[in-house]
C-alpha cells in the first residue's frame, strides 16, 4: 500500500483532506498527520512516506521550508517522497509551482481537482525514479521555488535596496553594524547571531526575514541556519561522501553546506 503524510495546522482542513483522499484513493495509507512544519519533518523522517501533502502556511516553518529541511536530512538510498503543496496562494505563485513541476491543490480542497492530483501521483509512483535521481529532482524543484520567482517576490522587502547597516540594540544603545563587516549570520531560536571578525551580536529577527534584505550577490544561504558573506569564505572542503564545509577568513568556525545549496560551489 502506498503511504502518505499530511501536514496541515487547521485540524478540520486536515481531516477533510484525509477523508477526500480515502474516497479517491482507498489504497493510500495516511501514516502520519502533522500540525506544523517541524513535526512534519520529524514524522516524515520516521515513517518515510511515499507522498507528502504540505500546507504552505504553517506555524513557524512554512511548507516549503519543511520540504527543504526534509530534503537536507533525508537518508541516502531511500526514495524521496513525492511532494504536493496545499495552498491558497494567488495565480502568480501557482505559476511558480507549475514551472517547477510540483503539484499543488487549492484551499478549500475540491474533490475534482484532488482527483487529478491523485492520478498524477499514481502515475509518478508507477514510474518511480531511483533514490539519488528522485532526491536531486526534488531539490532542483525546491530551489526554484525558494530561490526566486513569485513566492520570493511576495516578501514585503522585495524591490527595496539591500541593507547597508544592521541596527543592533546593545544595552541602552543602538550599534550600527556595517553589513560589509559581517562574516556570517546564524539562526538562534528567535534571534539571529551576527558575527563579524571580532564581535558577536544578537538581533531579534529571523533568517527568513533578514535574507531578502541582503544583497544576494554577496550573501549566500548555505544551510537553513546559516547565511555567509561570500567575501569571507576562504575555501570549501569536500569530504569522501561529497559533503561540503566552508573555512572562513577571520573566524574559526566551520560551516556545513546543506544539499539544498551545494550547487553554489563549483570549481572552474
Amino acid at each position: 500500500m502506498p503511504t502518505a503524510l499530511i501536514a496541515e495546522d487547521e485540524e478540520l482542513l486536515a481531516a477533510h483532506l484525509r477523508q477526500e483522499l480515502r474516497a479517491l484513493w482507498p489504497e493510500l495509507d495516511v501514516v502520519a498527520m502533522a500540525a506544523h512544519g517541524e513535526e512534519a519533518v520529524t514524522l516524515a523522517l520516521r515513517h518515510r512516506p511515499e507522498v507528502c501533502f504540505f500546507d504552505i502556511r504553517m506555524p513557524g516553518m512554512t511548507g516549503l521550508e519543511a520540504a527543504a529541511q526534509l530534503a537536507d536530512d533525508w537518508p541516502d538510498g531511500t526514495p524521496f517522497p513525492l511532494l504536493v503543496f496545499v495552498t491558497a496562494y494567488d495565480q502568480f505563485a501557482l505559476q511558480a509551482f507549475e514551472r517547477a513541476a510540483v503539484d499543488y491543490v487549492l484551499k478549500p480542497v475540491q474533490r475534482e481537482r484532488l482527483a487529478q492530483t491523485v492520478a498524477r501521483l499514481k502515475g509518478a509512483l508507477a514510474q518511480r525514479q531511483q533514490p539519488p535521481a528522485a532526491l536531486e529532482s526534488a531539490i532542483a524543484q525546491l530551489r526554484g521555488l525558494l530561490g526566486g520567482g513569485e513566492i520570493a517576490a511576495a516578501s514585503p522587502n522585495a524591490g527595496l535596496p539591500p541593507l547597508r547597516h544592521l541596527q543592533v540594540g546593545v544595552g541602552d544603545a543602538i550599534v550600527m553594524v556595517p553589513v560589509d563587516e559581517i562574516v556570517f549570520l546564524e539562526a538562534a531560536d528567535k534571534y539571529v547571531r551576527v558575527l563579524t571578525a571580532d564581535q558577536e551580536y544578537l538581533v531579534r529577527v529571523s533568517l527568513r526575514e533578514l535574507l531578502p534584505q541582503l544583497d544576494p550577490q554577496r550573501f549566500w544561504q548555505v544551510h537553513r541556519g546559516h547565511i555567509v558573506h561570500v567575501d569571507a569564505i576562504d575555501r570549501v572542503h569536500r569530504d569522501d561522501t561529497g559533503k561540503l564545509t566552508l573555512r572562513l577568513r577571520h573566524r574559526p568556525e566551520r560551516l556545513a553546506v546543506s544539499r539544498m545549496y551545494g550547487h553554489l560551489f563549483k570549481a572552474l
